[in-house]
This record gives structure tokens, sequence and C-alpha cells, in this order.
């Protein structure tokens, strides 16, 4: 949880270039239609003859574009692992962000995310549960959850006791166990032999290790999104105690209370909405900087405390995958890379150019990298 701790290392925050796109090219069969509207219109003048070939090219251009354009979604996903596959065509209907469309993060239609060699019954389970990190609330994956659900999937936000609209206050939250509940409820009540994708991003990666330890039957795989993946006995706060150096941005942005009073540890951290958009959305559209800043919310303070009893029967039997966010100015990729290393898990993917919230500033390449992780296969 990047929000957590002010011993995180500075990262400067870079400007990404802007990057054109090519000039658009007719389709090679396209003279054949040149050559009969000509021959069509010969007694018309040649201003109109023009007006006809420029409309005319106009919709060969459009539809070459949807039927012939190449998919650049390679662009914007490298799996540090690879693992082959096949690649679609077709152009997508315009996602939620209003920013200006990039290369990094192009617009796919669903059913472009599901390789042609897997079949939906191969598939273990099709329903994701998303848990959000420290401050945020369910309110974060509502771009995810659309594109999960446009491609046939079930998708599930939690709302952590005291975030999002939880009514409960964060001060008042005494143990992870508390904090968690609404995830645990939820994976109890889940029928029998049903199994879920666990999603965690952030602090969230401590939540759902912690759901794992208790429900390991239940849950099918588990994606850390620059998240907190902790090992046996390690607190989230120790964690990250661990990289090197201050962060001035960080701690310029954290505010503690003390609803216990000043002579108790602190019950909950605060963020300063003015540093929302450097720490966590460097890379995100403002319109979601907008968002995030009217519905982020104090993070409790005793959870991150708390040590994780993790074991290899129960824990370390479910297969864990991670998500790094290279552009991240709150857990830096090394602190990533570190955790990574130190509990290795079955595969790694980098996704480029995206900041600690790639739900907003990378959505449709998130969505790609958790269908493509959803249709891996359980080593035989």
């Amino acid at each position: 949880m990047g929000n957590l701790c002010a011993c995180l290392a500075p990262k400067s925050i870079k400007k990404k270039p802007t990057k054109r796109l090519p000039s658009p090219t007719l389709p090679n069969n396209s003279s054949k239609r040149w050559t009969r509207v000509r021959s069509s219109r010969k007694d018309k003048p040649d201003a109109a003859l023009t007006r006809e070939q420029v409309l005319a090219a106009a919709i060969l251009f459009q539809q070459h574009q949807q039927h012939n354009a190449r998919d650049p979604f390679d662009r914007t996903t490298s799996l540090r692992y690879p693992k082959s596959g096949s690649k679609n065509s077709n152009v997508l209907p315009r996602s939620s962000s209003s920013r200006a469309r990039s290369l990094t993060d192009p617009l796919l239609q669903p059913h472009q995310l599901v390789s042609e060699n897997v079949k939906p019954e191969d598939i273990e389970t099709n329903h994701f549960v998303l848990v959000h990190g420290g401050g945020f609330g369910a309110w974060c994956w509502y771009k995810t959850i659309a594109l999960l659900e446009e491609g046939g999937y079930k998708a599930t936000a939690i709302d952590l006791t005291g975030s999002g609209v939880h009514s409960f206050d964060p001060n008042c939250i005494t143990s992870l166990s508390q904090y968690v509940q609404p995830l645990t409820d939820f994976l109890e009540k889940l029928a029998e032999g049903e199994k879920v994708i666990l999603v965690g991003h952030d602090f969230g990666g401590a939540c759902i290790a912690y759901a794992m330890e208790l429900f390991p039957f239940r849950i099918a795989k588990a994606i850390f999104i620059a998240a907190a993946m902790l090992t046996n006995g390690q607190n989230t706060l120790d964690m990250f105690s661990q990289q090197a150096g201050a962060d001035d941005l960080m701690q310029q942005a954290q505010t503690f209370s003390y609803a216990n009073g000043n002579s108790h540890p602190p019950t909950a951290i605060n963020l300063e909405k003015s540093l929302l958009r450097d720490l966590f959305f460097n890379q995100s559209p403002a319109k979601d900087v907008a968002l995030a800043s009217v519905s982020m919310r104090p993070i409790p303070f005793a959870p991150i405390l708390e040590k994780l009893c993790l074991s290899d029967l129960k824990y370390g039997s479910v297969r864990r995958f991670y998500i790094e966010t290279p552009e991240d100015n709150a857990i830096p990729i090394t602190l990533q890379d570190s955790m990574i290393n130190k509990s290795p898990p079955q595969q790694v993917f980098r996704l480029k150019g995206a900041d600690h919230s790639p739900f907003f500033s990378k959505p449709q390449a998130l969505n790609k990298l958790l269908i493509e992780i959803s249709k891996i296969k359980t080593p035989s």
C-alpha cells in the first residue's frame, strides 16, 4: 500500500512524450473502385468529380480501418516470462476515459481479448473479485468492471470496512480481520465448489493474502496489481520500511489522525488531495483524478501494523500473478521487484506506462492482462 509509509525512495515524475499516429493509407484494392467512379461520371465537371473521388476514398478508408486494421496491443504490455498466444483484430467502442487516446492504451473489442484457441469451458472461473487499496474503494474499478462484463466475465468489487460507501469510521478499525470482513463474508457465502479470481491493488494485496489463507479452496488465482505481496510474519509497514531513503512527496501527502489521543498510536492516515495526482495518478485522466479526490477516505492504521500468518499449505496453494506498474510514484518499481524476488509468483507481467492506478491510466491494457491470466491453465 503505497500510501502507508513515508520512507519510500523518491521517484521523478516524467511527462510522457506524445505520439503521433502515422498518416493513413488507402487499401491496395481501391484502384478498381476508383476506376468505376471515374468511368461512370465522365460527363460531370472536374470539381464534382473530385468531390466524389474524395468521398469514395473516405468510405474505402473507413472500411479498411474497420475490417483490416492491425491490433497494436502488443506494444502496451510486455510479459517478463513470455507466453505465446494468438492476436485478433478489430476496432472497439470508446472507453470511459475522456483523455486523448494513445497507442499505449488502444481500444479493443471484448472478443479480441480472448485467444481463439481457448474455449470458455476451459476457463476455471470467469468471476473476478476486485479488492481496492488503502484509501480507495470499489468505485476505483468502474472501468475494469465495465470491460470485464462486456467480455462476458463477472466482476464484483468489494468495499472493505470504512472504505468507499461503507459507513464505518476508519478510525475505529482495530484489526486486519475487521478491515477485510466484507471480503471474507463474500467468500464464505460462495456456493459449494464455486471459485473466483482475487485481484488486489496496493494494500489490497495484503487483504487478499489474508483471504487466501482462510479460503484457498475458493480462490482459483490471485492477481497482485502494484500491490503489497507479503511473506509470512511480515506486515505492510515493515515491507515499506525496507525501501531506503525518504520520499518527500509521500511525507507531504500524509497526515495522521489520533482518535484515541496523541499519547496513543495513530488511528488513520489522511492524504492531501492536492498531491494525489502526482502520487497515485501521474498518468491518469483528469476526470478520474477528480473522482478520486472526492471519493478517497482515510486509511485505517491498525491493519497495516498487523503481521500476516501465511502457510505454504493454504496461502501457498493458490497460484499468484503480479502486474508491475513501472511509472508508479507510490510503490516504486524497485520495491515491486523486491517483493517479487522474495516471494516469486507463477508469472510476472509489466504494464508499460502505467502509474499506481492502472485501472485509470491503462484500463484496456489491464483488462487484457486480467483475461490472459484467467486463461492460464493449471500445470499438469
